[in-house]
């Protein structure tokens, strides 16, 4: 699933175009105020757009299979063997 510009919040300072590893965005000065997602299949969901833009205008949407695996360290417990 691709990132989500926000155009209420996005300056058009085209960061996110510049530091994709993966192409994803075009971005012309000329014709468009925000960058348009071109590749949408091609995201990593490296997350690097979201956090490297100035105005917090990307959120990523991470596919539901890609969701399950980010889990609180803090929320992990060991389990005990119990003796039978």
């Amino acid at each position: 699933m691709p990132p989500v510009i926000d155009p209420e919040k996005c300056t058009g300072c085209g960061t996110c175009a510049d530091i994709c590893n993966s192409g994803l965005f075009t971005f012309d000065r000329k014709k468009d105020a925000t960058p348009q997602v071109t590749f949408p299949d091609e995201c990593w969901h490296c997350d690097s757009c979201v956090l490297d833009c100035p105005a917090g205008a990307i959120r990523l949407r991470l596919p539901i299979c890609y969701s399950l695996m980010y889990v609180e360290a803090d929320t992990l417990h060991p389990k005990h063997k119990e003796n039978c």
